[in-house]
């Protein structure tokens, strides 16, 4: 067994600050995020440059590792990184950083980037049975669909212990001996959780309903009763119902399918509105019925693309329940608008 390197000098690490004696030493990185860390953090949160937010894979140290140090494996989205290692104050460790193509563990365990072929590549590139005396690797719980234990003992010989589902419990699992509570195996998706995703979700609802928005602009130049500043209100808040208040109640909405919570809270909006504004009188009712067809179709598809961002479903229920949502929403959006423009033409 080669000895371990020591660290003197400095480096650059991807998005971190390192020390290291020579190109075979991990980068030390930091347990605390800087302003650049955390504004990154914020604009990924916004959608703001989310598709390449990630580190080079590889191994990284944590404090002052030697060959019995624990040995953490996580993937390359900077976003999960720097979650892990603000987590890990105090600690002496490695960090096995996998390829995921800049994806978090749940959803590459999905689409098998943090899988096994990479575990196992990844554990030759960077040596690491040079590094330590152990044979042991901690995964986070989230990433065990794409990870086959089994195959990574007999190719690699490295034996895989699943840690917990929280970043914020590695200390107290580590001390305890690699034992996990109940607490610790338990996957919550509080307010708090679904609060945090649902810019991103805004952002991309937002981008997509610029073409609607665009439409209506176009049509307001020819028709003879345009749309007016109530008819944009009512579709933005069609967009604030099924990007965001659908996931934050999510819960406490009644039915199982994203699809169905995210229509039952538009068609309460799409009533709302039409009923305040007095678009059920008599000659509107034409018009209004196609809002009552069309928002809740709009807010039921913004809310089923929240099914990627929940830990309440599973590939297969996702795919079932696009397999029937998908063409209700379509039809009742196509029907829904027609309607409303033919009732404004006719107004």
């Amino acid at each position: 067994m080669k000895p371990l390197p020591t660290r003197s000098g400095c480096c650059r690490a991807p998005n971190n600050n390192c020390c290291s004696s020579d190109a075979k030493d991990a980068p030390l990185v930091s347990t605390s995020l800087s302003f650049k860390d955390r504004l990154g953090g914020w604009k990924v949160r916004w959608g703001i440059g989310r598709v390449n937010y990630q580190v080079e894979p590889g191994l990284y140290a944590v404090g002052k590792p030697d060959g019995d140090s624990p040995v953490l494996v996580s993937a390359n989205y900077k976003l999960t990184f720097d979650t892990l290692r603000k987590n890990l104050v105090g600690l002496d460790c490695w960090l096995l950083i996998l390829d995921t193509k800049g994806v978090n563990v749940w959803c590459a365990a999905g689409k098998k980037t943090f899988g096994t072929s990479e575990l196992i590549n990844r554990l030759e590139a960077v040596k690491l049975s040079e590094r330590v005396r152990h044979r042991k690797l901690i995964l986070p719980q989230l990433g065990a669909p794409g990870v086959s234990a089994p195959e990574i003992a007999r190719r690699a010989g490295f034996s895989v212990i699943y840690g917990p589902v929280r970043a914020s419990d590695l200390k107290a699992f580590i001390s305890s001996g690699y034992q996990a509570t109940k607490e610790m195996r338990t996957v919550s998706f509080t307010l708090r959780d679904r609060l945090v995703l649902t810019p991103v979700e805004l952002v991309q609802a937002a981008k997509k309903s610029l073409s609607v928005f665009g439409v209506l602009f176009l049509l307001n130049l020819f028709a003879a009763k345009p749309f007016d500043v109530n008819d944009f209100a009512v579709c933005a808040g069609t967009i604030f119902i099924g990007a965001v208040l659908t996931p934050v109640l999510l819960p406490f909405i009644p039915g199982r399918a994203f699809a169905f919570k995210g229509w039952l809270l538009g068609l309460c909006w799409a009533t709302l509105a039409v009923g305040v504004l007095g678009w059920f009188a008599p000659g509107r009712r034409l018009f209004a019925a196609g809002y009552l067809l069309a928002l809740p179709a709009v807010a039921a598809y913004l809310a089923m693309n929240f099914t990627g961002s929940s830990t309440y479903t599973s590939p297969s229920g996702v795919l079932k329940e696009m397999k029937i949502a998908l063409p209700l929403i379509v039809i009742s959006a196509i029907v829904g608008s027609a309607l409303t423009i033919i009732g404004h033409l006719m107004g």
